[in-house]
């Protein structure tokens, strides 16, 4: 039984410490309170409603009782005496009270009941009577073991048979009554307390249950199972939350994968020109004509000079990653970094026959930046264009220049890239098209360094039509734009 009422508890989030736990006490206690007070107010307002109805109709009978007496005793052709009694006797709300006589000595002589008190029958409403100015004494007590309403009012004559005549009614049936109205009260309380219990218990459903399954999904990723997700069943804030958790670990799970693809991706790249530079290295060392010598020094060259630029490009995203990437901010021309940059590649692209345009332009654009990392984003940019590009395809360079900026394109008429891959190139680790070398942070380096100059990098592309990559970059104030600054 324990564990099943446990069981339960975990399943609608309820726990000691839980936030249904202390939603659910709290409002609890709340609601009772206030059902309590509810309960208190609808007994005390109820109570003064019949009683004080019950006293008025007593009173008003009282006050008519004494007004036909009074004009009985003010009628000389009748026997008042004989009229009291008969009146007494014959009183036509025996059923619902008793009246009765009492004399100057303050003795009950006649009831309508048939029967007279002895002597010691208490009567304060009486004792009230007498000290009031109006005549009139209410008391409202126990008396037999039941409830009483007894109205005394003194009658104005001279007679010594009657003083006063007194009304008494039991409160039974008022007390029944308020009590049947009470239960009313006390089964609607409990019916409230059941709905805000079922209620409460909907709320910890909807609302603590989806927070338990967030937090067991969230260790689960934590330890590195990235395909777990949240069911959305909802629109609301709960159902938002689920759906950016998910979007988190779609998130991750897609980081992994990059992150998984790049360790795969760079361990071949690394093994590639390992192989080729241990290969050579075995194949000269066994002996060599000059001309192989030749050949096997120019792919070792070539292969060292790949693996130099992908540690430095590991070393750039780390130092990026870490806050370490800084930048010797100079006034420079950034053209002359460009042209630079191009000469690099001037041998390589006629060696795989494929056409590099270039108008160089007559201006300067100076701009206040780093000369070595500039140049480094030129060469990344050429070199993808260059590696995506087929024999006998065409790569263009061009500058423009207006007040504040400067801007340079670089576009090729290679493979391009598929719309689904295009937001995603400027992440890091990602790589397009896996069939190429590279370890896919050479763009997403080349985009930091060229945002901490306070420019844009943008990539546009079609699949099969080629790609342009467009580098904007503010001018140097012009106080600053002078060839001797440069």
């Amino acid at each position: 039984m324990g564990n099943d009422l446990r069981a339960a508890g975990i399943r609608f989030g309820l726990g000691r410490r839980s936030i249904a736990t202390r939603w659910m006490v709290n409002t609890l206690s709340v609601v009772t309170i206030l059902l309590i007070i509810a309960d208190v107010c609808v007994y005390y307002f109820t109570k003064q409603y019949y009683y004080g109805s019950a006293e008025s109709y007593v009173i008003s009978e009282a006050n008519a009782s004494q007004m036909v007496l009074t004009r009985l005793y003010e009628d000389f052709t009748v026997n008042f005496s004989s009229e009291v009694r008969h009146i007494i006797e014959n009183f036509d709300k025996k059923d619902q009270m008793e009246m009765m006589s009492i004399n100057r000595s303050g003795e009950v002589t006649l009831s309508s009941s048939g029967f007279s008190p002895d002597k010691t029958y208490y009567m304060p409403d009486y004792e009230l009577a007498l000290k009031s100015e109006d005549g009139l004494g209410v008391f409202m007590g126990r008396d037999g073991g039941e409830n009483i309403l007894a109205v005394t009012i003194i009658v104005t004559t001279t007679s010594s048979s009657v003083s006063a005549l007194r009304f008494v009614t039991s409160l039974t049936l008022v007390d029944n009554q308020l009590s049947g109205i009470m239960l009313a009260a006390l089964v609607i309380s409990a019916f409230i307390l059941l709905v805000v219990v079922l209620t409460g218990l909907y709320f910890v459903k909807s609302i603590c249950v989806p927070l338990v399954q967030i937090s067991s999904t969230a260790k689960k990723l934590a330890l590195g199972n990235f395909s777990e997700r949240l069911p959305i069943n909802s629109n609301d804030e709960i159902g938002q939350l689920s759906r950016a958790f998910n979007e988190m670990a779609n998130g991750l799970e897609n980081s992994e994968q990059i992150k998984n693809d790049f360790i795969s991706s760079v361990s071949h790249e690394l093994r590639t020109p390992l192989t080729a530079i241990k290969g050579w290295s075995e194949t000269l060392n066994m002996g060599y004509d000059p001309e192989t010598f030749a050949k096997g020094m120019k792919v070792i060259t070539g292969e060292t000079q790949r693996l130099e630029r992908m540690v430095e490009e590991l070393l750039d995203f780390s130092r990026i990653q870490s806050g370490h990437f800084t930048l010797q901010m100079t006034a420079i021309d950034v053209i002359a970094e460009l042209e630079d940059a191009l000469l690099i590649y001037i041998d390589k692209v006629k060696k795989e026959n494929i056409t590099l345009t270039y108008n160089e332009p007559e201006f300067l654009c100076a701009v206040i930046g780093d000369k070595n990392r500039l140049r480094q984003v030129f060469i990344n940019i050429i070199d993808n264009a260059l590696k995506y590009t087929e024999p006998g395809g065409t790569i263009d360079v061009l500058a423009e220049k207006n007040d504040s900026s400067v801007t340079i394109s670089v576009a090729d008429s290679g493979v391009g890239i598929a719309p689904e891959d295009l937001p995603k190139v400027k992440q890091k680790f990602y790589k397009a098209n896996s069939t190429k070398h590279g370890s896919g942070i050479g763009l997403a380096v080349a985009d930091e360094i060229v945002s901490m100059h306070g420019g844009l990098l943008e990539v546009e592309s079609e699949l099969g039509y080629g790609t342009t990559v467009t580098i904007t970059l503010p001018l140097a104030p012009k106080k600053e734009r002078t060839e001797e600054s440069l």
